[in-house]
This record gives C-alpha cells, sequence and structure tokens, in this order.
C-alpha cells in the first residue's frame, strides 16, 4: 500500500495509491464516513427505538450543516477558479464529485431506514400517516386544527409578472403548485411557503390506547396537511401538479480582518447568511420535472445542487416526533453525580479545589459544578474577579446570569465572547449587550483568530494574598450540550496555572504575548510544536529501546504536520492508539507508514468529545510518569495555527491516574459502541455477538463514580478499571 522511509518526506508507493499525498485521507470523505456511523445506529436495535430515530435525525442535522459550511466552502473555491488540491491531492472539483456520490447513498439509506423505522413506530403505537389516508373523522379533526393552527398562518404566493418570485431563506422549506383556474381555466405557478414556528407533524390522539396504556397517536407532516386544505388556500383553483422542496444556503461567515466595528459587521453577516448562495436543493421525489426546472431556473441553482429524496423531506426534523410522553421508547433517565468531595466541604467548591485539583467527568458528573462555582463567587465579599471565556452557551445561561449578578455585585467580571461560533452568532450578540449592560467588560478577542479555549478563573482575598481558582475546560460552558457530551472539567486552585490563565486573558484582552507558559501550553504559540516534541520523545524512546506509547482521544485528526509526526513514531516503534470520534485523515495499520497505529471511534448515546493525549514518557503506559494532558483543541490546522486553544497538563496524582487509567483505558476497552478504522478510511463495527456482555464505556461511567469526585463515602484505595483487571 504505502511504504515511508525515516524521512517523513520521502514517500513511495505501489498503483493503488500513486503519490506522496495519498498517506492523507480527505477530510470531507472522513467526515462522510463519520455521518454513515451515526446514520448506521439507528439501526441498530440495542437502542430503544426513539433513539434510534434520534440517531437517523441527527445524521441528517449533520449533513445539512455539512452542506452549508464545507460543500459551500468548496463551491466557493470553484466559483473563485481556485484548483488548490487538498492535503491529499483532491481537486476542490474532485472532491465534490465524491462528496455528492458518497452523499446520495447516504440519502438513500437515510430513506431506506426512516421506511423501516416507520412500522416500528407503528406497532407502538406512534402512527406517521399522510392525510389522505385517514378516515372521515378523524380527516375533520385534521382540518379544525388545520384552519386554528395553520391557516393563519399561510401566505400563499401566485408567481406572474405582477409577483416576482419570493426569497427563500436557508433550511426553507415549500410546496410548489400548478394551478388551473375553474372558471376560465388560466394556468398558474404558485408558492405555499412553509411556516416557521409551527410543528413539523401534527398530532392527533386516536382515542385509543396500545396494550402498554399509552395514547395511539396519529402524526401528519405539515406538507401533507396543508396539501389535503389546498381548497382552503386557492378557492375557485384546481391543482394541476403539486410538488415539495427544500433548500439550504451558503452559511459560513467571513470576517474582514480590518474589520473596525466586529459587533456591527456581525449584524450585517447573519442577516446576510439568510440571503446565501444555494448550495442544494432537496425536491420530493414525484414533484414533476416542469414544477422542478421552475424552481431550479428561479433560485438560479446548478444542476450538481439538486437532490431528489424519494421518501420524506427533512430527516433532521424527525425528532418532533420523539414525545416525552413515550420514555418506554428512550434511553432511560439518567441524573449526573454531584461530586461527593464537593458535598464533603459542605458544598464550598474553593474549598474542595483548595484541598486538591478536582476533574468533572461530564456528563456523568453534573455540569451544576460551574454553576454552584461562578454563583458561590458571586456572594463570596472576598471574591473580586472573575474572567470568562464563552465561545458558545445557551440563550438564558445560567453562567451569564451568574456574570451578571458578579459584575451587580461590584466585582471585577471580564467575559471574553467568541462571536464567530458558527450558528451562535446571534446568541453570542444578545448575551454580550447584556452583560455589557449590568457592567461587565465585554471583549470579543482576535479578528483573525477564534477563541475556542474554555477557561475560568476567580481571584479571591484569602488573608493578605489572593488566591487565583481556575477551571480548563474541554467544552462548552453550555448546560444543554453538558448533559450529552463527554467532557472534562478541571478545577485547580495551582498559583502557576492561575497565572497561565491570566497569561491567556491579557493575551487576548490587551494583545500582550506572553513570553512564557508555566504550565500550559497555547495556540497559536506553542500547542502544537509542544505536541509534535512530545511525539518526537516518544519516538526517541522507542528507538533508544526505552518504552514508549502514545494514547490520544480527539474529536478530529487532519494536521499533516502532527500525521506525519505521529507516522514516523509509528517506524520508530511506538505503539500508537487513537480514539478519534470523527474527522481522521490518518491512515492506520499501513505497513511500513502505521503499522504499530490503531483507530478506533466510539458513537452511542453521549458524543464523544473530550480531548486527551497521553505520552508514556519512558515508562510502560499507563504508569504515574505519563506526561497526561487536557485540551480544548482537536489536532487540526485551525485550531493549531489559527485559534486560540490550550493544552493543560495534569499533574494531580488522583487526576492523573483517573484521566489515564480510568477515562482512556475505559475508552480503549469499550466494545459495546465502537468502530475500528481501516487503512483505506472506511470503518467496521466490533463484532460482538459472541461476547456475552461486551463492555461499554457509557455504561461504566454511568455506573460507577469518577476518581478525583469521590468523596469519604467511597474508599480512596479502590482500583482504577485498569488496576481492577477488566481488560
Amino acid at each position: 500500500m504505502v511504504a515511508i522511509s525515516k524521512n517523513a518526506n520521502d514517500v513511495s508507493v505501489d498503483e493503488n495509491l500513486s503519490t506522496s499525498a495519498s498517506r492523507f485521507l480527505n477530510r470531507e470523505l472522513s467526515w462522510l464516513q463519520f455521518n454513515m456511523r451515526v446514520l448506521q445506529e439507528a439501526e441498530n436495535h440495542c437502542h430503544p427505538l426513539l433513539e434510534r430515530l434520534r440517531f437517523l435525525s441527527i445524521s441528517g442535522s449533520n449533513l445539512d450543516e455539512f452542506y452549508m459550511v464545507r460543500v459551500a466552502g468548496l463551491r466557493a473555491q470553484i466559483r473563485a477558479g481556485l484548483n488548490r488540491a487538498s492535503q491529499d491531492g483532491l481537486t476542490p472539483q474532485v472532491q465534490l464529485e465524491r462528496i455528492n456520490t458518497q452523499t446520495a447513498k447516504l440519502m438513500k439509506d437515510q430513506q431506506r431506514i426512516w421506511r423501516e423505522l416507520m412500522p416500528e413506530l407503528s406497532k407502538s403505537g406512534l402512527l406517521v400517516r399522510n392525510a389522505d389516508t385517514l378516515d372521515i373523522e378523524n380527516k375533520k379533526k385534521l382540518h379544525e386544527a388545520f384552519v386554528a393552527r395553520i391557516f393563519p398562518l399561510i401566505t400563499p404566493l401566485a408567481i406572474d409578472p405582477a409577483h416576482p418570485f419570493p426569497f427563500i431563506p436557508n433550511l426553507g422549506f415549500a410546496l410548489v403548485l400548478k394551478l388551473r383556474r375553474a372558471r376560465d381555466g388560466k394556468l398558474m405557478n404558485a408558492l405555499v411557503p412553509i411556516p416557521t414556528g409551527v410543528p413539523r407533524f401534527l398530532s392527533l390522539n386516536e382515542g385509543q390506547r396500545t396494550k402498554d396504556g399509552y395514547a395511539i397517536t396519529s402524526f401528519v407532516p405539515l406538507e401533507s396537511v396543508i396539501a389535503c386544505f389546498f381548497e382552503d388556500i386557492f378557492p375557485g383553483y384546481i391543482v394541476e401538479e403539486t410538488g415539495a422542496f427544500r433548500i439550504l444556503r451558503d452559511s459560513d461567515i467571513e470576517v474582514e480582518e480590518e474589520a473596525e466595528d466586529l459587533v456591527l459587521q456581525f449584524e450585517s453577516l447573519i442577516k446576510e447568511r439568510r440571503r446565501g448562495v444555494v448550495v442544494r436543493i432537496k425536491f420530493d421525489a414525484s414533484t414533476p420535472d416542469t414544477l422542478r426546472q421552475f424552481i431550479v431556473e428561479h433560485l438560479d441553482a446548478e444542476k450538481q445542487d439538486i437532490a431528489p429524496v424519494d421518501g420524506i423531506l427533512g430527516i433532521s426534523q424527525l425528532d418532533q416526533l420523539i414525545i416525552p410522553e413515550r420514555p418506554d421508547l428512550q434511553f432511560p433517565s439518567y441524573e449526573p453525580r454531584f461530586p461527593e468531595r464537593i458535598r464533603d466541604h459542605g458544598g464550598d467548591c474553593f474549598a474542595a479545589i483548595r484541598e486538591k485539583d478536582i476533574l468533572i467527568h461530564h456528563p456523568y458528573e453534573s455540569f451544576d459544578v460551574m454553576v454552584q462555582f461562578l454563583r458561590q463567587a458571586v456572594v463570596d465579599p472576598d471574591v473580586v474577579t472573575i474572567k470568562q471565556t464563552l465561545y458558545r452557551t445557551s440563550k438564558s445561561s445560567p453562567i451569564v446570569s451568574a456574570l451578571i449578578a458578579a459584575a451587580e455585585a461590584g466585582k471585577n467580571v471580564t467575559a471574553l465572547i467568541e462571536l464567530k461560533a458558527r450558528f451562535d452568532e446571534e446568541t453570542n450578540l444578545n448575551l454580550a449587550r447584556a452583560l455589557e449592560r449590568a457592567g461587565v467588560q465585554v471583549v470579543y478577542g482576535f479578528i483573525e483568530w477564534k477563541t475556542h479555549a474554555k477557561i475560568s478563573l476567580v481571584v479571591r482575598r484569602e488573608g493578605d494574598q489572593l488566591r487565583t481558582y481556575t477551571h480548563f475546560g474541554t467544552g462548552n460552558y453550555h448546560p444543554q450540550t453538558a448533559r450529552v457530551y463527554t467532557d472534562l472539567s478541571l478545577f485547580t486552585a495551582d498559583p502557576a496555572f492561575g497565572r497561565d490563565a491570566v497569561r491567556v486573558f491579557n493575551y487576548v484582552t490587551g494583545y500582550a504575548q506572553p513570553e512564557v507558559f508555566e504550565r500550559i501550553a497555547l495556540s497559536p504559540l506553542n500547542c502544537k510544536s509542544t505536541l509534535l516534541r512530545l511525539i518526537a520523545a516518544e519516538a526517541d524512546n522507542a528507538r533508544a529501546g526505552k518504552p514508549s506509547g502514545i494514547w490520544v482521544k480527539l474529536n478530529a485528526l487532519v494536521d499533516p504536520q502532527v500525521i506525519d509526526a505521529l507516522y514516523a513514531a509509528s517506524n520508530a516503534g511506538v505503539k500508537i492508539d487513537m480514539i478519534i470520534r470523527g474527522i481522521c485523515c490518518l491512515r492506520p495499520g499501513v505497513p511500513g507508514l502505521s503499522e504499530n497505529i490503531q483507530v478506533k471511534s466510539i458513537i452511542g448515546r453521549f458524543l464523544e468529545h473530550s480531548r486527551i493525549a497521553c505520552f508514556a514518557n519512558g515508562k510502560a503506559i499507563p504508569s504515574t510518569s505519563a506526561l497526561v494532558f487536557i485540551s480544548s483543541a482537536d489536532w487540526m490546522p485551525r485550531n493549531l495555527n489559527r485559534r486560540v486553544e490550550v493544552l493543560c497538563p495534569i499533574q494531580n496524582p488522583t487526576v492523573h491516574r483517573q484521566v489515564l487509567n480510568q477515562i482512556m483505558v475505559a475508552n480503549l476497552q469499550d466494545q459495546a459502541q465502537s468502530w475500528s478504522m481501516c487503512p483505506d478510511g472506511s470503518f467496521k463495527r466490533l463484532d460482538v455477538t459472541r461476547i456475552d456482555s461486551p463492555f461499554s464505556a457509557h455504561t461504566y461511567f454511568m455506573t460507577n463514580p469518577s476518581l478525583s469526585g469521590r468523596g469519604s463515602a467511597f474508599k480512596h484505595d479502590q482500583p482504577s478499571l485498569f488496576e481492577a483487571g477488566n481488560n
């Protein structure tokens, strides 16, 4: 397949991989492989029925965003005449062609799975039906609901010289019709945009119950409801032809480097995004060619933008069928634990952190720790300063509320808000205004770099000194996503970490580039060089005959320099185990290139999001000598070169043991939700058919306390997963 010498740039290959660029996999196609794994969870009968439907919906929303951003970017390059090949040697046009080929298969599989799920939903009392299949009584109920809840929102649009084609916004959904006026036979084309702010499905209680006592409910797609009652919308007209379509537009935002007022520019760009270039039109397959051509011409779309859908439009909206009234068809509810060690200190976060570092493992442990940490700072008269980064958070964020309360209480509060957080720009603008009104010092960071680091610090007066309590995280300060994303939150009172955090804030707020960091590494300054040095050190150890090894957990691995460094380490004899949830441009298991590298992906109930890097450091891994880091950054060029990101070492022995011996070992040993990566970039689900109880990392973390969060109720000599021999 691929051969590589000790010089990472000297690559020779056989006829199957004809250029040196082929040592990398394509980023976009690798992402599609990830979304295929998500989709295949919809076929996993180990999951409850509505959770399988949720995976189907997620695959749809993922694909929408992929087209709105990544495909839109490729299209923009082609329009601009740019023909620069990606690191794997593919031009934008070739990438686009391959994307469309793979996407066609993925969309076909989505519709097949939807058709397979519908009978199972029906057996469970959840019927998805077209309006024309209802009996007279239910059709009457549906009409009443239509008149009361839909008809006032409908705006039928005739299309003729006096009524130009309207603007259809991003993610807009509409019906297109050819109508004949009954009195004179005159033909007319028309649109009925599906109104926003109403459910995708109208529900009807059938008045019956399942054998388990749950109400049998019919769900009628909104477009079917509207089509059923066209006579209410177009009285005096006969429907000759009808169809449906949904559009996606370019939704990426580019910021001019010399923008004088970032806030005003983002307000303008957010408005413009609704009018972005069309990158995808999905038509119901039954839409006649004449109506399809009518839409394509008016949207100025191209042939490659058109995607016929033999099934339901808007796969992402199927999550609206996941109703709270049916908990029996969903994962059993799970309430995150609150760390016992904080309870042992009477809920005093500062006292618990002073005792020793503590690591919160989301979603298994509660995000309320972060909220309580800040709320305690608000009411503590000895707290003088709070500084906080905000990349993504909820609209009614308890973090923002705490910062506002702290400012109103007279404390010095700084909020570093990233306006360039894709699809959260508008939310962040609104939060920034609310914070500023309360007296918070709001800054927006660098124009050219996103501030993606997750840092919070509280400065407290203790006696005649100031003590800094610092939080470094791998995930966003978002209470909703913290219930489904696996992330790590490190709280420490180590003065060196506190000084480093202050240096980061000073760098972003005042362009004061630090001359040195005592603990952390920071992108774009020295994070990448630190990682390359650590990888090279493992290669040196292997060549010297010392124990070596690298364990990594990421969302994405793309950076070519880092990948080449991993290839070189593999050739030196370093055993490398990687857990990459999504994009992976490295080819594992290739003789002479990466034969010592294994890559797996875990897709399950929770979204793997934490970033961890572990280096053996001269002893067999895992050991107390290993160098362990958590990070906000994936190993991608944007994260390592064009973002403000933190690489944070784990130094407390208990937290070190938790991350290395508990979290990483459990993920490496997972069988139930793991996929193994092949050299060609495809993935194979681990075969567990002969295993009575496949080990699940998610289940393990849900049922076992974290090492650093254990309080007096737990034995402190409880062995870790690795030490307990669960391998």
